[in-house]
């Protein structure tokens, strides 16, 4: 998107524990990181971790597939600092994943269970969670724009629902501000083949939206991504308003420094299956 440059990247199986890690195959030694919370750098264009030096950059996309397609363990390998922008959406990698096949490992599933509400608000933007036994995201944006104004979506997460409902929502921004990013370095990589682009009036992209509330569908995304760099899937309803990739990673430290309100557990369903293998 950025850069503008090719870039290649794998997905690799990896071992229970494992994790969600990046390696680049285009530096000295291969340097591997964790795709955590902590290990955040940057938020002003997309998400970006770095560690010693190097970066990998707009991670939010393939972090939001292996939410939604609930894979807890995997290693990426790129040759570039920054994730291939695909069609601005998750589609891409949801498709791949899905054809390849997803296995299942022989280990009880951890989640990170909200107790009690947390929330976190910053001028007119917010993030609060509260407890569900189920992970929920409410988003909700405003923008002076005829086609977006103020739209708001509920999403009860679940694979189907992800892959017909969110993944396909593409990034989107201004004309005005794609001709500055172009002019200090930045959008090398944006075409209408990869963002929903606005001018004042309307969309400049001749194939139209996806949905009618793309725009907060794709906020969405973004949401799912960020917050899976908590390193867990969360039982919570996650209700943003406003929020972006910045606020995003606020509130993951928020919500990790709130020890007293989450704890990590296995759902019901899953205890009982162990309970019952244990028992044979």
């Amino acid at each position: 998107m950025h850069s503008g440059k090719k870039a290649q990247l794998t997905i690799l199986p990896a071992d229970i524990n494992h994790g969600i890690r990046f390696v680049r195959t285009d530096l000295p030694d291969t340097p591997t990181i964790a795709a955590h919370f902590n290990m955040v750098v940057d938020t002003s264009l997309a998400t970006v971790i770095g560690h010693d030096g190097f970066i990998i950059s707009t991670i939010e996309h393939l972090m939001a597939t292996f939410a939604g397609l609930g894979i807890d363990n995997a290693v990426v390998t790129l040759d570039s600092h920054e994730m291939p922008i695909m069609d601005g959406s998750a589609s891409a990698f949801v498709d791949a994943i899905v054809a390849t096949g997803i296995a299942e490992q022989n280990s009880p599933r951890y989640y990170f269970a909200v107790r009690e509400p947390i929330a976190l608000t910053a001028g007119d933007k917010s993030i609060t969670i509260y407890p569900s036994e189920s992970f929920q995201v409410t988003c909700s944006i405003d923008y002076d724009h005829p086609l977006i104004q103020r739209q708001q979506h509920t999403i009860n997460l679940s694979t189907d629902d992800f892959i017909s409902s969110i993944s396909p929502a593409r990034t989107f921004g201004f004309l005005h501000e794609y001709e500055y990013l172009k002019r200090y370095g930045f959008a090398r990589g944006g075409s209408l083949e990869n963002v929903v682009v606005l001018d004042k009036d309307g969309i400049l992209n001749e194939d139209g939206l996806r949905y009618a509330d793309e725009f907060v569908r794709h906020k969405i995304l973004d949401c799912i991504g960020d917050l899976f760099l908590l390193g867990m899937p969360i039982l919570g309803h996650v209700v943003a308003n406003r929020s972006g990739h910045a606020m995003n990673n606020a509130f993951l430290k928020e919500l990790f420094s709130r020890k007293q309100s989450w704890e990590t557990r296995l759902l019901h369903q899953e205890v009982k299956t162990r309970e019952k293998a244990l028992a044979l």
